[in-house]
This record gives structure tokens, sequence and C-alpha cells, in this order.
């Protein structure tokens, strides 16, 4: 079985890495054992729920029958991704997880997938994000598991690298930001290089021909004290060059090398975004037909994005809430335009909806013109609206 392994910033589970994984699975011969270890979110009341869900989108996909299973033994496909990267480890070490995950990738075989909280644990060194930034514990280390360490690679591993959800505080480099990182470098072994893989970005190593592939939207960082690399996406190197950049080593690393151009990865939250500002273009010329359309555009992202597990800011749940904000604003806004050119348009569109089984957007739809002052019948001759006072 060839090996790969992939180590994932985020967005394991979303539209922005399919590709990454339909091209590791590509590899599994015929009726290959696909495992997911759920041990990272073990703890949550809701794992079943993240578990069933992550099947989904590799069933969905990539076209892979998931197993959950407790452990990699036997397995062609081996997945694990977001949690608490310490509940794994101390887990992993007592069920001997950890060594049998350095195995494979010693051994070059098999393909390994680590994202997110699991990818943190890479190295030979692991950041405890929940107990730094979750809890307020002084900064430090955790022990990993180190599987690059079977590459020759004396790193840690960091992903969400180029996170951006403090606004006003830096959340660089998983939730650490510069003042911490800058502290725990120091007290790495020497010549410990860290590797930070973005988010929706992968580091992707053929472990057979050592081929080096950084995939997504964003780039690898090689950073060491008074210097760092960055790979952009679709940047192809070597596994010796990756090691030569992690340590140091002086001379000019030979610039990226594209594999095809790169196609635009487009995140959820940036979606929503570019909706909230089409929805209010639209709005602010009385164009209801092309706002209402907006809104059916961010409900088909929602849907496209169900899968996804990651629990960041800007997820599906922001994204549903702005839904439903955008749909209450539709209702208002058909109170105040004029209602015969609006309701036979606005009616035509709920009818698609109906067609579709999309009831609960249609649904929302009615509510919302309810609440402007318009009440919708369903008779058998077809929808018949009337104005009503303001809910």
């Amino acid at each position: 079985m060839p090996g790969m392994l992939v180590l994932m910033g985020s967005g394991e589970t979303s539209p922005t890495m399919v590709e990454v994984h339909r091209s590791a699975a590509r590899s599994l011969r015929a009726g290959a054992r696909a495992v997911l270890l759920d041990t990272p979110y073990a703890f949550q009341e809701n794992t079943a729920d993240i578990s069933a869900r992550a099947r989904r989108y590799f069933a969905h996909s990539v076209g892979l029958d998931v197993e959950v299973a407790p452990g990699v033994a036997g397995a062609d496909w081996v997945f694990s991704g977001p949690g608490s990267p310490t509940y794994a480890l101390d887990r992993w070490a007592d069920s001997g997880v950890s060594g049998d995950l350095r195995a494979r990738v010693r051994a070059r075989s098999g393909v390994t997938v680590l994202a997110s909280a699991a990818a943190c644990t890479a190295g030979l060194a692991t950041v405890p994000v929940y107990e730094i930034y979750k809890v307020g514990a002084e900064p430090h280390w955790r022990e990993g598991i180190d599987v690059l360490e079977a590459l020759g690679l004396r790193a840690v591993l960091i992903p969400h690298f180029d996170n951006a959800e403090g606004g006003t505080h830096d959340t660089r480099y998983c939730y650490l930001g510069e003042r911490r990182l800058s502290r725990m470098e120091k007290e790495l072994p020497p010549g410990t290089a860290v590797l930070g893989v973005d988010e929706h970005t992968a580091l992707v190593v053929d472990l057979e021909s050592e081929a080096v592939e950084v995939a997504g939207r964003g780039g690898v960082t090689v950073r060491r004290p008074g210097s760092r690399t960055v790979l952009p996406a679709g940047s192809r190197i070597d596994l010796p060059e990756l090691r030569r950049l992690a340590e140091g080593r002086t001379g000019t690393p030979a610039p990226p090398r594209p594999k095809s151009p790169v196609p635009a990865q487009v995140t959820l939250e940036e979606t929503a975004h570019a909706c909230e500002r089409a929805f209010g273009e639209a709005a602010a010329r009385a164009d209801m037909v092309t706002a209402a359309r907006v809104v059916l555009d961010l409900e088909a992202e929602v849907v496209k994005w169900a899968a996804d597990t990651e629990e960041d800011a800007g997820g599906v749940d922001e994204a549903r809430e702005l839904m439903r904000l955008l749909i209450a604003q539709l209702g208002e806004l058909a109170a105040t335009a004029g209602l015969h050119s609006l309701m036979g348009p606005l009616l035509s569109l709920r009818g698609e909806l109906r067609a579709q089984g999309r009831y609960e957007v249609a649904d929302a739809l009615r509510a919302a013109l309810l609440a402007g002052g318009v009440a919708v019948e369903d008779t058998p001759d077809g929808p018949r609206w009337t104005t009503a006072p303001p809910c």
C-alpha cells in the first residue's frame, strides 16, 4: 500500500479540502479499510453527531466508507481531526495508538490524515491549546507523538497558523499569538523548527517518492529563530529540501514548483459576508427578487458545509443565523415596497422552494412576509396573498 502523510491546518471536513482527500483516496486498493479515530473529541457530549457528520462527508464527498474505531491496526486509511490535542495524547499513549501511528509513517505504509487538533500532536512537542487559550495556563509544551521524526524532521507542527478570529487580539499560531509562541520557542530542544500549516491548507507528503506538496488556500511556514520560509499553495518540493529548511541550512532553497494553477478556495465565512453585501445592495435598489435569491444562495452554501466538524468562527451556525436575519429583513422590505409588483415573483420563488423540498426556507419566507404585513394562504387554486397587520 503506497504511503502518504497528510497534515491539515483546518477545514478537514469542509468543501475546501475535498480534492485533497480525493487525491489521497485514489491511492487506496479496492475494498480498503478506512478508520476514523474520534479520540480528540471523544470527551464531547455530541461525539456521535460529529462522527456521523464526518462519515457522511467522506461517504458523499470522497467516496470512502469510514468506520469509527479505537485503533489503527489493519487500516489502509486513517483520519483524525478536531478536538483537544492533549486529550488525544493521553488516550493514545495509554492505548498504544501513538506508537501505531509512528509505525505507519516509518513503514511508509497506508494513508494517514491528521488535521487540526490531531495534526497538532504530529511533532516532537504539542501546543496544549485548550489549556493555554481557554483556561489561561502558562504557555508550555506537551510531548507529541512525533510522526515527523520518521521523516527526519525535528519539528513541532502548529495548525490554524494564520487564524484571525481574534480580530483585535492576536490569535495566529493556533490561538497562541506572537508573544506566547516566541516565548515557547525558546523552550524547544535546540535545532527544533516550527512547521505552521494555515487554515484550509494541507501539507501532503508522498512517503514513497518523498514528494511534498502544499494544497488548499494558504501556505506552510517553516519557522526558525530569526527566519521563516513560506511555501504557498501549489508549492512542490521534496522531503530532503523540507529537511534543509527545517534545519536552517544555508543556501537558497529552490523556488516552489507549481503543479497546476491553484483553484480559488472560498470559506463559508467569506461566502456569508459576500451574500450579506449582495443582499444589502439588492435591498437598496428595492430588487426584492435578487435579495431573495441571495438568501437561497446562502442556504445552498449552508447545506454544502453542513458536514463540517470544525467549530471555528464563521461556521455553519453563524451562517444560519445570518440567513434567518436576511429572511426577516426580506419580510420587512416587502412591507414597504410595491406589493403587487413583488408578490408574483416572491410567490413563484416560494413555489420553487417547495417543489425542491426546501420547506424550511419556504416556510421562513412565508413567516417573514407575514411579519411584514402580508399573509400567504395555500389554496387548491394556488397561493393567495392578502395584506394583514404586521406581526
